[in-house]
């Protein structure tokens, strides 16, 4: 496989960070238990502080200045909690109670208060150091208006660490995404949990809960789906054994 530097793209300083972020923290975390028995999955606690914590750490080094976050298990820990850690940063709540929307209709859900412009999204349940640069910046800077619908943050498979899938994607040497996974075959690239996508692929959706590779697909149908590689360390925080590994690791950091 090529060096990851060579999917890296050339950042574009005109463009400006986005804004908001919509932070993914509905799921029910069942591959967690015991661990989310009694708390959900963002307030699961990684090297000292909830995975969800580590996600607004960056957000805010980033400088993101407003964060939909969407709720679902056990909703009102997660709202207690942002409440009194939001630290600068204004957060609103995408409720999704009666009924969990999954990523794409979680973001139907939340659209209008997402307005317009191309924003960030960020699961909750994965965990990075970020490299030379913060990932989120790196992002930014490497969105082209013109040519994208999606860009996404990718890391190669050999070091996702705790993940135990086969990779995502495919990218051209430009960085252009290609082609999905194909069955019984590796891809290199692993999705890290972020991307920033454009309000104008969000179109023509089905009712109820739905994944986002359909403005993933649609996108790169389009050649309009575009990755950058995450030059840092990422941990696929998924389970009570991934805990462990990442913190193993972070305590040598």
């Amino acid at each position: 496989m090529k060096p990851s530097a060579t999917y890296s793209l050339r950042p574009n300083p005109a463009v400006a960070m986005p804004e908001t972020a919509m932070v993914m923290a509905a799921g029910l975390g069942k591959r967690m238990r015991p661990l989310t028995v009694t708390r959900p999955k963002p307030l699961v606690e990684v090297a000292g502080k909830p995975l969800l914590d580590h996600t607004m750490d960056h957000l805010r080094e980033a400088g993101i200045k407003r964060a939909v976050v969407n709720v679902h298990y056990l909703a009102d820990q997660v709202e207690a909690h942002l409440k009194a850690r939001a630290g600068g940063i204004d957060v609103q709540i995408s409720d999704e109670r009666a009924q969990l929307m999954e990523t794409g209709g979680g973001i139907v859900q939340a659209r209008d208060m997402l307005g317009d412009a191309p924003f960030f999204t960020v699961n909750s349940d994965t965990l990075w150091v970020d490299g030379p640069i913060g990932s989120l910046n790196a992002l930014a800077a490497a969105w082209d208006d013109e040519k994208m619908d999606a860009l996404l943050l990718l890391v190669p498979l050999a070091r996702a660490y705790s993940h135990k899938g086969m990779g995502d994607f495919r990218l051209d040497p430009l960085g252009r995404i290609t082609e999905r996974r194909k069955p019984g075959r590796l891809a290199p690239f692993v999705y890290a949990g972020a991307q920033i996508i454009h309000p104008r692929v969000i179109r023509d959706w089905p009712e109820g809960p739905f994944s986002t590779n359909l403005f993933w697909n649609r996108a790169m149908e389009q050649g309009r789906l575009w990755g950058t590689v995450h030059q840092g360390l990422w941990f696929d925080v998924g389970t009570p054994g991934a805990v462990k590994e990442a913190e193993e690791i972070l305590a040598t950091v």
